[in-house]
């Protein structure tokens, strides 16, 4: 997998979040049309709060470039911490590195938060259940996608119980 660095998004330049979303949703243009202003205003938010920016998510670095990042909502801890976007860029899916950067970030929020539970979600269609499941996530929840979304099939929840 060659030299993989987990680095602070505060290394990175404003935008970068919105970015990288844009190529890893690129496979479908409905993506993009619909989620494009809620990516900016994510990235904003991060760029916007400095503490948020260095706690909250890290960039995965291959020979030196962000090919993705991880992000993570831990405002309900102790009880739990929501994973928010777990992103790698479209060049490099498939390959393991989506995987090694979830792992990575269940190991940073279990030491630095210790939170009771980790929870995220996705949608039925993308492959991101598959990664969940890898990574010893299970499925807790199915929800019927009736928004703009439902071309992407029904929200998944999913939880991994921390000891």
């Amino acid at each position: 997998m060659g030299e993989i660095e987990f680095r602070s998004l505060s290394e990175f330049p404003r935008g970068t979040l919105k970015n990288q979303l844009m190529d890893a949703y690129s496979f479908d243009p409905k993506w993009q049309n619909l989620f494009e202003g809620s990516w900016q205003e994510y990235d904003n938010f991060f760029y916007d709060n400095e503490k948020v920016l260095t706690t909250c998510g890290f960039a995965t670095c291959l020979r030196g470039k962000a090919i993705g990042h991880i992000s993570w909502d831990p405002r309900n801890a102790p009880g739990y911490v929501i994973i928010g976007h777990n992103c790698i860029l479209t060049e490099y899916k498939g390959k393991g590195y989506g995987k090694m950067q979830l792992l990575k970030a269940v190991r940073r929020i279990i030491e630095c938060i210790h939170p009771e539970k980790i929870i995220v979600t996705t949608n039925e269609k993308l492959i991101a259940k598959y990664n969940y499941e890898s990574a010893g996530f299970k499925l807790v929840k199915r929800e019927k996608n009736t928004d703009e979304s439902a071309f992407s099939g029904d929200y998944l929840f999913y939880e991994m119980e921390v000891e």
